[in-house]
């Protein structure tokens, strides 16, 4: 069976992926949109197609003699435009292709809620749906809906851990009471996996959830788990703009997300139907507590396998960093010999940074740019990093994403930064020694006054940065 994956960079889309490539029945396909950035070029037997929903003839030309065809995309990361408009013109493209090239089934993940009473991004969402099943004479949609979904290093769980580890007070607004039913992400995969193969006839909409659960019983049970006492205080005063600030500065998630997830609380998002049940018997969903603690071991045990800010669905990452690099006019350049101490050793050095690690040097003055970031909407520095140890291609990395990684020569972090223009962090082994680089691509005159006011605190952040790289990386070498 010929399988198309949409998304497979993204938090769903990264663990799916990895469960169809053992499956001997499927034939997969992956259609991203950018071959370099998604480091995935290394698959044996898995054809990669490039290009986005919005070019109809490159997403035909993956969609050929395919059987299934999954849809994990969304359009919320988007920078320009209304995303729920790009949304429906995605879904539109991807079924009206998926048509015309045969394809026999459309699976969609979407998320539960009534759609008179839902949230701008919840409402997309079902719309999303309601497209891509509009024709089931032509083609046959199965729409999963999922409320909140808990494991390791997605927002949720993210942005839950955070409050109940910072607050031992939390003051909340009333909606925190709203009914939902959260489900776990291993479930979630379950699902689609065998809805692949699943037998049946028509469209089918398949409501996932285990028990109902409020926002605030799930606060308590994260407590509860983590062995930890909270107090929960329900008040009126909390706006969404308040709330979704608060989720700001005490979780990893930047306003947009923030912001999209508070205003889905503010509705019931609970099973319409008991499709789930019918139609797969043998999946039993574990329940809130079961799915968190699982999370929290996964995360304790340095296996998480994505995180909700892996997608590269922003336009910033399109774009090959080699192109972005030759255009730079501002550059922090210096070169350190590394002396007798070998490339696998440095290289480890420098994959250590960031995250809990911190900068190495300076890290005052990271966590206020950090914060600072925060205040306008960016991602700041406390979204961290998937892995202690390890980076690969795609990996937020605190407000970096990395862009190239060629293990023991070069780590290439591009910024997601709120910058007045562009900029990269380079680190490259050559010759026996260190080159760190930084480069900048200004944006008009508010760009360059930005490099040349910042100019003294790099000068100091990044000399001492590449020192403390190497004397880590000998410490090392010495303890060994």
């Amino acid at each position: 069976m010929k399988v198309l994956l949409t998304g497979s960079t993204g938090y769903i889309g990264r663990r799916l992926k990895n469960i169809l490539l053992i499956d001997n029945a499927i034939d997969l396909r992956l259609f991203i949109r950018s071959e370099e950035i998604a480091g995935i070029e290394d698959i044996p037997g898995v054809k990669v197609y490039e290009g986005d929903t919005f070019n109809v003839k490159a997403l035909s030309i993956a969609l050929k003699g395919v059987d299934v065809a999954i849809y994990l995309i969304h359009s919320m990361a988007a920078k320009d435009g209304d995303y729920t408009e790009l949304d429906r013109i995605s879904a539109a493209n991807f079924r009206n292709t998926c048509i015309e090239n045969g394809v026999k089934r459309i699976i969609y993940l979407g998320g539960l809620g009534i759609k008179e009473t839902a949230s701008k991004h919840l409402k997309s969402r079902i719309e999303t749906g309601e497209i891509l099943s509009e024709y089931p004479d032509k083609i046959q949609t199965l729409w999963f809906r999922a409320g909140i979904i808990i494991g390791s290093g997605g927002a949720s769980y993210e942005i839950i851990r955070n409050l109940v580890e910072k607050l031992p007070v939390m003051i909340t607004p009333r909606w925190i009471r709203t009914k939902t039913q959260a489900i776990g992400v291993d479930d979630v995969l379950k699902y689609l996996h065998r809805a692949i193969h699943l037998n049946m006839h028509g469209n089918l909409i398949v409501d996932l959830g285990a028990e109902q659960i409020t926002f605030e019983k799930m606060l308590k049970d994260a407590a509860y788990v983590l062995g930890l006492k909270r107090l929960i205080i329900p008040v009126f005063l909390f706006s969404p703009s308040l709330s979704s600030y608060w989720l700001v500065f005490f979780s990893p998630v930047p306003y947009r997300i923030a912001s999209a997830l508070i205003m889905g609380l503010k509705s019931e998002t609970i099973v319409q139907n008991d499709n789930a049940g019918k139609y797969f018997p043998e999946i039993r969903p574990k329940s809130y507590i079961e799915s968190f603690n699982k999370a929290l071991n996964e995360a304790g045990d340095d296996r998480i396998i994505s995180r909700w800010c892996d997608s590269t669905s922003e336009a910033i990452c399109d774009i090959t960093a080699q192109e972005k690099l030759s255009n730079a006019v501002k550059i922090d350049k210096r070169i350190i010999s590394a002396g007798e101490i070998s490339s696998a050793v440095l290289f480890k050095s420098i994959l250590s940074i960031g995250g809990y690690n911190g900068w190495f040097s300076y890290n005052l003055l990271w966590h206020l740019r950090g914060l600072f970031d925060k205040l306008i909407g960016g991602y700041g520095l406390n979204r961290g990093r998937r892995s202690l140890t390890t980076l690969r291609i795609g990996d937020a990395l605190d407000f970096w994403k990395v862009a190239d990684l060629k293990h023991n020569r070069r780590l290439l972090l591009l910024s997601q930064m709120k910058l007045p223009g562009k900029a990269w962090l380079e680190f490259v082994i050559e010759k026996g020694n260190l080159i760190q680089t930084a480069y900048f691509i200004p944006v008009g005159l508010g760009g360059r006054l930005y490099w040349y006011i910042l100019f003294p605190f790099h000068c100091l952040i990044f000399r001492g940065m590449i020192r403390k790289i190497i004397k880590n990386a000998y410490s090392t070498t010495n303890a060994v």
